[in-house]
């Protein structure tokens, strides 16, 4: 798919090295100025490793095609996803924004929830399986929210890409059989669109919306079981649940999954899955953490978030936008609505004093009507302005703005082509990580070993002649850890390697092991 101009480095050398560099979390090109160029090139069977500068046109060189690098990415999760079919049956989705503090590009503001600031940046719609492995993203720099995007790209995808859907007639027979189950947050809860996804079969698991009283009515906690609920890490826990049958308010029926909690608080789950029973409903929807998790670990220890190049792009003027007047005058409705609050609650506090003193009784008609008169300003205020709200279209198209307000987009290809490259190393990660788990007695310490084995010393011997090429890894602090590497390494030699490019079979040792 992809092609270099002849040189001196190859095309698999190109990838090995950016591979290789992530893995042992080498945060940027740039980085590789601080590295040992002849101890990385013996890594790659090279002189040395590229230099930056190389390095970074050879990128350029790969991707000058947009359409190719992101062709390349879905071939990727289309093999992901046939290589273990059981992932796909229930997917993630959620959106991470990447902040963006350059000045170059004209990029609108959104809210960060980890940082609870409203601040410019892209955001991009991961798709994951249960565990947290990933499978695809789809990036919006003007975002039309998780609902539109879900129906508009995201399971189209899914509908074509994912394997071992039920045929046609499996689906007739049985009204209630869905194709696969998406897992959202509670931004993406909209009862429409559940109805319309639905209608093409697949299900929905999202936290439930507080929108009506009764839907605030805890439910008695004689109808709470407690039941064992098996977590995507193997982890069993005790939940108190329940479940009801409800009507939302496009008059579609549900199901409606609560877990009572120790401090009594009542978690409501909507689902429109109608085969899974409520302890494996609950499991998917709990087990979002894992791709929370995994946002958190590629933007510590991949740089997800890093920026990779500086070109920019415009924008389709078609491209739907929040109107800055709409906008603006609805932070003057929020603003005035808060300012009569507070004018309300000191009318109130005045009006409802226990004991007043005389200076306050006094006082009471002069600052009680002020008071007064300021509120009935406000609400004349209020009302005025969401007049004008209303007048004002909420959306217009980006070719109505000013052109010195305009958006624009931070060019995609080499970004696109570099969190492809991390996600297959993230994947590769993990497979290791559930080979060290089979040994080790606490699981979690399976991917700081996993690092420290990319970031250790290791002898490289080349035996032309066997064809075979032995790379001995130095023993870990502790003899448990050692033990753990043995496996590890009887575990890759049995896949028999070849080191790409070459006719050397990859074997495996620890030094110093019988």
């Amino acid at each position: 798919m992809f092609k270099l101009p002849n040189g001196f480095y190859p095309l698999e050398t190109i990838f090995l090295a950016l591979s290789f560099l992530a893995l042992a979390r080498v945060q940027s090109l740039e980085a590789l100025r601080y590295q040992a160029p002849e101890e990385w090139g013996k890594l790659l069977g090279m002189d040395r490793i590229p230099e930056v500068k190389t390095l970074r046109e050879k990128v350029a060189q790969l991707c000058q095609s947009e359409e190719q690098v992101r062709q390349w990415s879905a071939t990727l999760s289309q093999e992901w996803m046939q290589a273990d079919p059981q992932q796909t049956g229930v997917l993630y989705i959620d959106g991470h924004v990447r902040v963006y503090h350059g000045k170059q590009a004209n990029i609108p503001k959104r809210y960060v929830s980890r940082q609870r600031l409203r601040m410019r940046g892209v955001i991009d719609y991961w798709v994951n399986a249960m565990d947290g492995q990933p499978f695809f993203a789809v990036t919006r720099t003007v975002d039309p929210k998780i609902v539109q995007v879900i129906e508009a790209e995201i399971l189209p995808r899914l509908l074509e890409e994912v394997p071992g859907q039920p045929s046609q007639e499996q689906l007739e027979q049985n009204p209630r059989m869905h194709r696969m189950v998406i897992v959202f947050d509670r931004e993406g809860y909209s009862p429409d669109l559940m109805k319309r996804v639905w209608q093409k079969r697949v299900a929905v698991i999202t936290y439930k919306k507080n929108t009506t009283a009764d839907a605030n009515t805890p439910w008695p906690e004689e109808e709470f079981s407690s039941q064992q609920v098996s977590l995507i890490n193997g982890e069993t826990v005790e939940m108190k649940l329940a479940e009801r049958g409800v009507r939302i308010s496009n008059g579609m029926w549900v199901r409606e999954v609560r877990q009572l909690e120790a401090t009594g608080h009542q978690i409501a789950v909507i689902s429109t899955d109608f085969v899974d029973d409520l302890v494996r409903i609950a499991a998917a929807m709990f087990a979002r953490w894992c791709q929370e998790n995994f946002f958190k670990y590629m933007a510590q220890h991949y740089s997800l978030d890093r920026l990779v190049e500086y070109a920019t792009q415009p924008l389709p003027e078609t491209t739907q936008v929040v109107n800055p007047r709409w906008r603006q005058l609805d932070s003057a409705v929020r603003r005035q609505r808060a300012l009569l609050a507070r004018d309300q609650a000191k009318l109130t506090a005045q009006t409802l004093s226990a004991v007043p003193s005389s200076q306050e009784l006094a006082q009471f008609p002069l600052t009680g009507g002020q008071l007064l008169r300021e509120i009935e300003n406000r609400m004349s205020e209020i009302q005025k302005l969401k007049g004008e709200r209303k007048a004002t279209p909420r959306h217009i198209q980006l070719k109505d703005l000013p052109p010195e307000c305009r958006y624009e987009k931070l060019s995609s290809a080499k970004k696109h082509f570099s969190d492809t490259i991390k996600l297959i190393c993230y994947r590769a990660e993990t497979s290791l990580v559930h080979v060290l788990r089979e040994k080790l007695s606490r699981a979690d310490d399976a991917r700081a070993l996993v690092r420290q084995i990319f970031q250790s010393p290791a002898d490289l011997r080349p035996d032309p002649a066997n064809k075979v090429l032995t790379v001995s890894i130095h023993p870990a602090a502790t003899a448990a850890h050692s033990r753990v590497l043995e496996h590890l390494c009887q575990e890759l030699n049995e896949t028999q390697t070849l080191f790409p490019g070459t006719d050397l079979q990859l074997h495996f040792e620890l030094l110093g092991s019988t």
